[in-house]
């Protein structure tokens, strides 16, 4: 848990970073990764020679065994002076991850230039997989040595008596992410963790899922679903199933490589050590990924179009369309295996929009998949990012059709303000949304006029797949008994009486 102690520990590095001139979140959120990641390095290496003390087995190390290859490790450097620790990092530490390779880090020469590695280790580190993967174009930004010793004593100062175990630096890192409310130039932007959780808790995913996000940004859904899978399942799993957790049961794609660090780096905090997070446009060519996922979670881009050259044809056969928001529902039923399960956000243009490509992805969701739920949320769900309003979309692929009836759920509250502050409050529909999914055949004889309710295939298909969910649900009007004009008068005569005497009153002090 994240208290206000750590909270205000954090904030002081943030401050401290920003006071150097470092303004933008996510160039923040950046520069502290990296340096949680070099820490990180030293920490499997002081497991490894402690293993290595224990039982004498010769192991494979991360550093170069050489004076200047260890002296890149955090335990050695994080005490220097200021400017020693800025060069160490800067001129060695920076440059030899960004050239890591096989988990190990190359060694300098005297005159300070890289030793390149040979490519036949047998180092089983993994760590480099997924994050060093996508640091070749990474940039050391942090302007002075004093800032920098500032973060490092930080850092080190959180890690030393607040964090000590992985919940605790997934939940740090968590934190950081929430500080970055800037949406992106294609409108994509990081789920509240609550939103997140929701969505996870109705798939129930398993330790046997194969989970794909193929609009990761920080991997916020994929880590949800690796804390739903621990917390139900930690004490059962096999070493196959923990083997499949700390790697193939989780694949994230984006096309922006700071967002795969950050999400590598978010996975690695939540012991997945070795996720598929690559770098791949999902709704173009490049991505030839079909029938292989069991479940799908994803808040996919909103404002963004894409060259139509370079669109998947089967995605423009589902839904001809240049917009991300319709053609990532095409890619989830594309990916996903016969019988996976999608929860994503849309925005609620998807939902009642009248073009062709609107209308077909709808018909296809409805009509040859089984459309389960629509969730319709406040508009302030996402706020400061933005006030658009959206729904959840909860499907299964099954190639043959399944809906029968459409759930729909008009949520009103989520447990915050729906303002720029977004402060907590006690109204919240989630937990009801979870217990009412859950339980759907309690569903069936709700009304229109309540909160959630059962709509035919039929009738919607009637409606030209309109899925929004003023369509169907009906207001009560309740008739307001207002006073007779009897009583009206004598209360305004009554008032008149009292204006003339206050009158009265004001004149006699004149």
């Amino acid at each position: 848990m994240i208290t206000g102690a750590i909270k205000n520990k954090v904030d002081k590095i943030w401050t401290d970073i920003w006071a150097g001139g470092i303004t933008n979140p996510l160039t923040v959120i950046e520069q502290l990764t990296y340096l949680m990641f070099i820490r990180s390095l030293d920490e499997k290496e002081l497991e490894t020679e402690e293993f290595e003390h224990m039982t004498g087995e010769k192991m494979n190390k991360i550093f170069p065994q050489s004076a200047v290859g260890q002296s890149m490790r955090w335990s050695k450097f994080k005490n220097n002076d200021p400017r020693d620790i800025y060069d160490v990092i800067s001129q060695r530490v920076f440059p030899a991850i960004k050239n890591m390779k096989h988990g190990r880090l190359p060694d300098f020469t005297a005159q300070g230039e890289l030793v390149e590695l040979a490519d036949d280790s047998g180092s089983d580190v993994q760590n480099e997989t997924a994050f060093a993967r996508y640091m070749s174009d990474a940039m050391f930004l942090i302007p002075t040595p004093q800032v920098l010793q500032k973060i490092i004593t930080g850092l080190d100062d959180l890690y030393e008596h607040d964090i000590s175990d992985l919940d605790m630096q997934g939940d740090l890192y968590e934190y950081m992410l929430g500080k970055l409310a800037t949406a992106g130039q294609n409108g994509q932007f990081r789920t509240p963790k609550h939103i997140r959780e929701m969505m996870v808790e109705l798939l129930q995913p398993t330790p046997d899922d194969t989970i794909c996000d193929p609009a990761c940004g920080t991997a916020g859904f994929l880590v949800s679903a690796s804390e739903y899978i621990r917390s139900h399942y930690e004490d059962t799993m096999t070493s196959e199933q923990w083997e499949h957790f700390a790697g193939g049961a989780f694949t994230g794609f984006d096309i922006d490589r700071t967002m795969l660090r950050i999400s590598a780096m978010n996975l690695m905090l939540h012991s997945i050590s070795h996720p598929e997070i690559d770098y791949k446009d999902s709704v173009s060519k490049q991505n030839q990924i079909r029938d292989k996922f069991t479940m799908c979670l994803a808040n996919p881009p909103f404002k963004g179009t894409v060259d139509a050259e370079s669109i998947h044809d089967n995605l423009k056969a589902v839904t001809n369309t240049k917009k991300t928001e319709l053609l990532f529902l095409a890619l989830f039923l594309r990916m996903l295996k016969k019988g996976g399960q999608c929860a994503c956000i849309v925005p609620d243009g998807v939902l009642f929009g009248s073009s062709k490509a609107h209308k077909a992805i709808r018909k296809e969701l409805v009509e040859n998949h089984q459309l389960r739920a629509v969730i319709s949320m406040p508009s302030g769900v996402f706020k400061p990012y933005a006030g658009v309003s959206t729904a959840v979309l909860v499907f299964t692929k099954t190639g043959a059709g399944g809906t029968e009836n459409v759930w729909f759920y008009d949520m009103k509250a989520d447990g915050f303000s729906l303002d720029d502050k977004r402060s907590e409050i006690a109204d919240n529909d989630i937990p009801d949304i979870i217990e009412r999914f859950h339980h759907l055949d309690q569903e069936a004889d709700r009304q229109r006029t309540e909160q959630s309710f059962f709509v035919p295939r039929q009738e919607i298909a009637d409606n030209d797949y309109d899925l929004s969910i003023n369509k169907y649900k009906k207001m009560e009007y309740v008739p307001v008994e207002y006073p007779s004009t009897t009583e009206l008068m004598a209360d305004l005569h009554e008032l008149e009486l009292e204006i003339t005497a206050g009158l009265a009153e004001l004149e006699e002090m004149l």
